[in-house]
This record gives C-alpha cells, sequence and structure tokens, in this order.
C-alpha cells in the first residue's frame, strides 16, 4: 500500500484527501521509488481547478518529487538499490509515498547537491533552462520583463537571465519582494500595484522596449506583456493566474512573437529532459536561493491554498510520510 493525495473533483485545495492505495510490482522498464520529498507547482493547481485535465478521475496531480530507488523492473539496470533519484514531468501522479516511474524519467542526483535543494525545484529549473536557453535564446546585452519575479520561478529565471548576461527587469508585489528579487540579480524592480508595468518599461528603455517578457499572469496582462517587446521581440506565456487567457488582435503581434510554451511537452524528450536537468544543477551550485517551503504529506491543501495566494516565494515541497 502507498499513501496518496487525490482528488475525485475539480474544485478549491479542499478537494485534495488522502487515502491509500496498492501499488503493484514495477513493470519490466520501471524503477519503484520510495519518495521522500514532493515539489508543489502552479501546474497543479491548474489539475486541481480543471484547467488541465486529468486521464481519469479520481486524480492523483503531482509531476516532480525526489526519493531513492526501492525496486526494479526486471529489464532495468544502472540503478542500484537506495540510490538518490528525482523526476519532473508527465505523467501526472507524484503525490504518493511511493511510485512505479518509466527507468529513463529518472535523473540520479549528483552528491554535491542535497535532496532539499532539488525538490520543489526540478520542474522550475527545467523550465528556466527551456524558456531562457531553448525558446528566447537570451544572450549578453539583451533585456527581459519577468512577471513576478520573486516567486519560485521568478527568482531562477531572474538569476539565470542574469548569468547569461541580460538586463532583468521584473514586476513584483512589495518591497520585500523586491529585495528578494535583487538578490538574485533583478536590475529594475516594478511595483505593479503602484505603477503601470507597461508605462514603466517604457521609462527604463526609452520607448524601445524589452528583447523578451515572460508571462505567467495572463488575463488582461497578457497584451499589455506583449507591447512591453521592442519590434520583433518575443513573449512567452507560460500560465493564466491573473485571468483566462484573453482572444488576441492578430494587429497587435505585428513585429512582435507571441508562444504559449509548456515545458511538460518539452521535457517528453528524453535527451532534453535530462540536458536541462543537468543545465540546471549547474545553475544551483552557482547559485543560494531561499529554503523551500515545507509542508507535511497530509497538508497538500494548504500548500496549495498558500501557492494560489501568493504566501510562498520560493520552492514548495512535501514530506512523505513513512
Amino acid at each position: 500500500m502507498t499513501r496518496v493525495i487525490q482528488m475525485d473533483q475539480t474544485g478549491d485545495p479542499s478537494a485534495l484527501y488522502t487515502t491509500d492505495m496498492d501499488l503493484p510490482a514495477p513493470k519490466a522498464d520501471e524503477v519503484r521509488i520510495r519518495q521522500s520529498l514532493i515539489g508543489v507547482n502552479f501546474v497543479d493547481i491548474y489539475f486541481r481547478k480543471g484547467l488541465y485535465p486529468f486521464p481519469v478521475m479520481p486524480g492523483v496531480p503531482g509531476v516532480e518529487a525526489v526519493g531513492r530507488v526501492c525496486a526494479t523492473g526486471k529489464d532495468v539496470s544502472g540503478f542500484d538499490i537506495g540510490e538518490r533519484v528525482a523526476y519532473a514531468g508527465f505523467p501526472v501522479g507524484s503525490y504518493r509515498t511511493e511510485r512505479n516511474i518509466a527507468a529513463n524519467r529518472l535523473i540520479k542526483l549528483p552528491n554535491d547537491l542535497t535532496d532539499e535543494q532539488i525538490a520543489g525545484s526540478l520542474l522550475r529549473g527545467l523550465t528556466a533552462y527551456f524558456l531562457l536557453a531553448r525558446v528566447c535564446h537570451v544572450q549578453p546585452g539583451q533585456s527581459i520583463l519577468i512577471h513576478a519575479a520573486a516567486g519560485g520561478l521568478g527568482q531562477i529565471l531572474t538569476r539565470w537571465a542574469k548569468l547569461s548576461g541580460a538586463t532583468t527587469i521584473g514586476t513584483v508585489s512589495t518591497s520585500e519582494k523586491a529585495d528578494l528579487a535583487r538578490q538574485q540579480g533583478l536590475d529594475h524592480a516594478i511595483f505593479y500595484k503602484e505603477q503601470d508595468f507597461e508605462t514603466a518599461i517604457d521609462d527604463l528603455t526609452a520607448g524601445r522596449g524589452v528583447d523578451f517578457a515572460i508571462d505567467g499572469i495572463g488575463g488582461e496582462a497578457l497584451v499589455k506583456t506583449i507591447r512591453t517587446t521592442k519590434p520583433f521581440g518575443t513573449t512567452v506565456n507560460i500560465g493564466e493566474v491573473g485571468g483566462a487567457l484573453p482572444l488576441i488582435d492578430v494587429r497587435t503581434l505585428s513585429n512582435r512573437f507571441l508562444i504559449r510554451a509548456s515545458v511538460l511537452a518539452f521535457a517528453n524528450n528524453i535527451q532534453d529532459y535530462h540536458r536541462a536537468a543537468a543545465a540546471w544543477f549547474d545553475i544551483l551550485r552557482q547559485s543560494h536561493f531561499p529554503a523551500a517551503h515545507s509542508y507535511s504529506f497530509t497538508n497538500a491543501p494548504q500548500a496549495h491554498a498558500d501557492l494560489e495566494a501568493g504566501a510562498t516565494s520560493g520552492a514548495i515541497y512535501l514530506q512523505a510520510d513513512h
């Protein structure tokens, strides 16, 4: 038996509940992991609310975890019992204390990085690599707007973009969050509750606009974000925290690019997935991010509520009960 957090219907965080489930032996190409720390991400909220549908209901959310190998299928080699591993991406279903997963999805963890550094940050690290290195191809001297620059992903994007030589501009809600983002290399903070970020970008760039804009807000902010980019600049939408994505007049995209990008789709390519993880581990080695917010396994509803309310500023994980 394994403990799982699942839901029978979409809804608010109270839809999540803890129960027990039988776990079969791993298939020929699978590894069983005894999970210790389970990442909580915004995509989990999207599944919980029904923005992204579960393949079947009841559904188990979650797309990443850290743990140790406890059994292997008959065709699996290269993994030792007790070895530290992690994974992120499809298939959904990481909110459980033990899990069988395809061996090629597992990433062996280096000895110089702790479980706590990686837990809750792996999907965000893959996302940052995907956005900055593969979608935007950020180069020294370019500029980038990062919404929610003090959030878990925002801090990683800010740090990585700064290490890539870019000028970093970020929206934040408070001076405390601005300080968090500045510690990761934020050059210019825009207090979106007090300032119009489109006007602020115009002032900061002398009317030129930014090369890239990363938008996880959606809603009305998306169109404004597109307008902050310079001619032939790129806006990348990765979420809709601020509301459903709007219909966009194609004229808004005159001489500008817009892409709605999915790191989960990117991570389906196994070579890209492992390459991105290695790049993220290198960034972790040369960075210092705030300690993750930790919740007990059964307190997943509170973790969801806090993340959705913007009450957290870094990685989030559940501690598995064993």
